[in-house]
């Protein structure tokens, strides 16, 4: 379990076929220091497991579902993603409960920036918008937002400098796609919902 608050970003410095899929490598001496192998890392809002560290390197081995599935199969060297550690119990909330299990792919439909400050609008699959609200939460590529206006296939989100600066969201442009996590609680009443309706 993630919380969005994204702590670093970081490049991916190797990409190497794995069987089906591929283990990928990324180097940041700081977090790097504070892994062991098996930890879950939310990558760019993918929960992935740690499966080696040497130095400031750490890997991680994606299945050919979570490649198809996520933007992680689009990952080239050199290519920054959003890292987060997991939340432990106790540990302050100041996002949204994320799992790192992503719902699709969205596409950044159109970028309208103000000085510092930025909203995006995204297209996603119909089936998400439906466990959105508008002042209610999302996750796109791992950082937690709050959404302004959910249409029927899209949604919009406006970008505070700080949050256009540490995490990769600042640099999409037009037609990049990103991971989407809808809120795991809108989930549950969406399924409760159509289980007390049939």
């Amino acid at each position: 379990m993630f919380t969005g608050l994204i702590e670093l970003k970081a490049p991916v410095s190797e990409i190497l076929p794995d069987g089906s899929g591929k283990r990928l490598t990324i180097r940041h001496a700081g977090l790097a220091g504070q892994l062991a192998i098996g930890d879950s890392i939310s990558v760019s809002g993918c929960c992935l497991t740690v499966v080696a560290v040497v130095n400031d390197l750490f890997s991680f081995d994606a299945g050919s579902e979570t490649l198809s599935r996520t933007t992680l199969g689009r990952l080239q060297l050199g290519s920054e993603v959003n890292l987060e550690q997991s939340l432990a119990v106790g540990d302050a909330l100041g996002g949204h409960f994320v799992t790192g299990h992503v719902d699709d792919v969205g596409q950044l439909a159109s970028r309208c920036d103000d000085g510092e400050w930025s909203e995006f609008r995204f297209a996603v699959p119909e089936r998400l918008t439906g466990q959105m609200a508008s002042k209610g939460s999302v996750a796109v590529d791992g950082v937690s937002l709050t959404l302004v206006e959910v249409e029927k296939r899209e949604f919009s989100i406006a970008l505070i400098p700080h949050t256009l600066s540490v995490t990769t969201l600042g640099g999409l442009q037009r037609g990049d796609e990103v991971n989407i996590e809808t809120d795991i609680l809108a989930k549950y009443v969406a399924q409760q919902v159509i289980n007390h309706s049939s």
